[in-house]
């Protein structure tokens, strides 16, 4: 049996690859925006980021919107691609 990649595993780390995976390759959520979505407290989200972006399966980029910082997310082709084989290997073991 295939076994489930550790770092998207963890609930809030999925709930976060699955909400990035919707987006369409290439676009990207702002932070703010995804907390909402997820309902996450900032320094929560954040550390999560930090494991998944550590891991090679999110981009965090930072730029400026106006004077304002805005931090955009993505997930990468890695990323994309662990949480295809990540659903892959779920839906074998439900099934």
């Amino acid at each position: 049996m295939d076994e489930l990649d550790p770092v998207i595993h963890a609930s809030a780390r999925l709930r976060i690859t699955a909400a990035l995976a919707t987006l369409p390759a290439g676009d990207r959520l702002a932070f703010p925006r995804l907390q909402q979505l997820l309902e996450m407290t900032p320094g929560n989200l954040s550390t999560h980021l930090r494991k998944l972006e550590d891991a090679g399966y999110v981009e965090v980029t930072k730029a400026h919107q106006g004077r304002s910082p805005v931090t955009y997310l993505n997930l990468t082709a890695r990323g994309r691609a662990a949480f295809e084989v990540y659903t892959a290997s779920l839906k074998k073991l439900l099934g």
